[in-house]
């Protein structure tokens, strides 16, 4: 089953109209130019790469290793390779939290039905970005715990070299550590209020999350980087003005799913409690909290709370549906050996052959197949013309077109400020903002950062302004992006 799951998510996601959708947050664009700097270089950046804002400042590629895998794939396939990477990471955490509730025992169809639900949450964020790994992770992490409460196992373990790796591949690999320390706590609370709790387990867990955090440390940054995304996490600016750190706005599709987790989730968390599985309990209730502020969480959430969720279901129905229970069990162990008894040897080649079958398609045809970042999002038309006029010169833009530049013009462009709002800070976010909005002080801010060219929306107030300021000249405006370029003051004609 988890290699159907893998093959269908993955061949949805390449041949289903999904493409576009991966390539949706320019954000891509300056993963890719920071992994090929460091392979050009052979170090990693100390200082801002991309920016005329904050030159010389200090910037953590704190991603780097996702950054280095994507510019590998995109340098053997372009973005369809960053696609094709994008799509495997995504089907693979599908598969493994359909193989993960399998092992908890759910029935089959409760289960393809939770990671149907559990994908459909997922879409708010399936993007071509390095958090995909995290997700996997997160996975991986829940089951290893799953399996060391119910009977320890020197697998535990791995969570330290998997805290070492996954610290250089996205930052959120601090959820390691809070969520151990959850463990830690209920099994210290079990053995509080019953005999079952054993403050072995407790120091087991407390043990483990210090290694874990230790490992972390195996970064090129050390410890600065911890530091570096403590302070990000602790940002008002970036939590009042970053739509990704805010709470979820329950519509749409993929919200409504997220809602039935959630009210799932919550609805489990007493009877995990009873049974004394404290640890899966106080985990969910905490991840229902941060999802519920910040929708960069929900897939964290639904990693933990599908699998808890399924299982109950098919407790529930067990209990309630009497000869249909017996019915959907028997169809579960009709296909329930196939999925769990596959070979080691089998496995790996029913998972190849989807990713060869897509690659191969995506490659199949320039028309078809041509991937790129989406036109409607990215004012590709109105770049294309004005080129010449944008490349080397001091451009104002929104941040996710500034990423865009950065992906086609870098090294010969700088921007003002793109998507890496951990960078740039409340100073020069609120110039962003403040001239973007064309506030009371726009003019200050064009004149501190001697703007040459805006590349801007014609929704937003600064198209207007500068359409009407007799320093500005219209260059090109297709209704999609208006390019305007400073003029310099005509000379006085002589008396006379």
């Amino acid at each position: 089953m988890a290699e159907i799951v893998f093959a269908s998510v993955l061949l949805w996601l390449l041949l289903g109209g999904q493409v576009s959708a991966l390539l949706a947050d320019g954000d891509t664009g300056w993963h890719i130019r920071t992994g090929d700097y460091i392979l050009s270089q052979r170090r990693f950046p100390k200082t801002d790469l991309f920016s005329f804002s904050l030159p010389g400042a200090s910037w953590f590629a704190w991603e780097w290793g996702s950054d280095v895998l994507f510019s590998l794939v995109h340098k053997a396939a372009g973005l369809k390779g960053v696609v094709l990477l994008a799509g495997v990471l995504i089907a693979a955490t599908s598969a493994l939290l359909v193989q993960y509730m399998l092992w908890l025992r759910v029935n089959i169809i409760v289960a393809v039905l939770a990671t149907l639900i559990a994908a459909s949450a997922s879409t708010v964020h399936w993007l071509a970005r390095p958090h995909l790994f995290t997700c996997l992770l997160f996975v991986i992490i829940v089951w290893l715990l799953e399996a060391d409460r119910r009977r320890n196992t020197a697998w535990i373990f791995t969570l330290i070299p998997i805290s070492a790796l996954w610290a250089n591949l996205h930052g959120g690999f601090l959820i390691v550590i809070p969520v151990l320390g959850l463990y830690s706590l209920a099994s210290a609370l079990e053995k509080t209020v019953s005999a079952r709790g054993n403050w072995k387990a407790a120091g087991r867990y407390a043990g483990l999350a210090g290694l874990c955090a230790l490992a972390t440390l195996i970064n090129p940054y050390g410890f600065r980087l911890h530091e570096h995304i403590w302070q990000y996490l602790r940002s008002g600016f970036i939590r009042d003005h970053v739509q990704e750190f805010q709470g979820p706005s329950f519509r749409g599709e993929s919200m409504f799913a997220f809602e039935l987790l959630l009210a799932a989730g919550l609805l489990s968390a007493p009877s995990l409690w009873r049974r004394g599985e404290r640890g899966p309990a106080l985990v969910l209730l905490a991840l229902a909290h941060a999802a519920l502020g910040s929708v960069r969480h929900v897939l964290l959430y639904v990693a933990a709370a599908a699998p808890l969720a399924a299982r109950e279901a098919t407790g529930m129905l067990d209990r309630a549906c009497g000869v249909w229970s017996e019915a959907l069990a028997g169809l579960a162990a009709d296909y329930t050996p196939q999925t769990g008894g596959t070979s080691k040897f089998h496995l790996p080649w029913r998972v190849c052959v989807p990713i060869v079958l897509a690659g191969a398609l995506l490659n199949s045809g320039p028309a078809l197949w041509r991937v790129d970042f989406p036109a409607a999002k990215f004012p590709q038309a109105a770049i294309n013309r004005t080129e010449k006029m944008l490349v080397g010169r001091k451009v104002f833009t929104s941040d996710q077109w500034a990423d865009y530049l950065i992906y086609r013009f870098y090294p010969q462009e700088r921007v003002f400020v793109d998507g890496r709002s951990d960078f740039y800070g409340s100073a020069i976010g609120q110039d962003y903002l403040d001239a973007e909005q064309a506030r009371y002080r726009w003019k200050e801010v064009f004149q501190r950062f001697g703007f040459e060219v805006a590349l801007v929306s014609p929704e937003e107030p600064i198209a207007t302004v500068l359409k009407t300021d007799p320093g500005w000249r219209v260059v090109c405006d297709d209704g999609q992006a208006v390019v305007l370029e400073k003029i310099s003051r005509p000379s006085a004609r002589p008396a006379g």
